[in-house]
């Protein structure tokens, strides 16, 4: 069982900036990849960016590549994304997630979510 609290969120100005973390209680966090995932109003849940399970490797969406960079820290059992340049249309709740697998990281159907943290970017 993956047990996952992501932190960071809250209200920014269009052009600012925020970092998302996301705290794993999970044995062998090194051995998983991570995902950050985004759901806005109404809208179904969608991926942000990847990364490996050494962090040597990193995957993002095209709506966010360039902006937003995300990174780990295995010590610490924690994910990181950095969001620089956001756009009111970034607004959403972002989660994170774990996957066996680099590669599966964007397409698993994943069976459990926390509880995220709000990100709301005013114009």
């Amino acid at each position: 069982q993956v047990q996952l609290v992501e932190s960071g969120g809250g209200l920014v100005q269009a052009g600012g900036c925020l970092r998302l973390s996301c705290a794993a209680s999970v044995r062998s966090f090194s051995t998983y990849a991570m995902g950050w995932f985004l759901q806005a109003p109404g809208k179904e849940r969608e991926f942000v960016a990847a990364i490996s399970e050494s962090g040597g490797t990193t995957y993002y969406a095209d709506s966010v590549k360039g902006r937003f960079t995300i990174s780990r820290d295995n010590a610490k059992n924690t994910v990181y994304l950095q969001m620089n340049s956001l756009k009111p249309e970034d607004t959403a709740v972002y989660y994170c997630n774990a996957a066996h697998r680099f590669a599966l990281v964007a397409t698993t159907v994943f069976r459990s979510w926390g509880q995220g943290t709000q990100v709301t970017v005013s114009s």
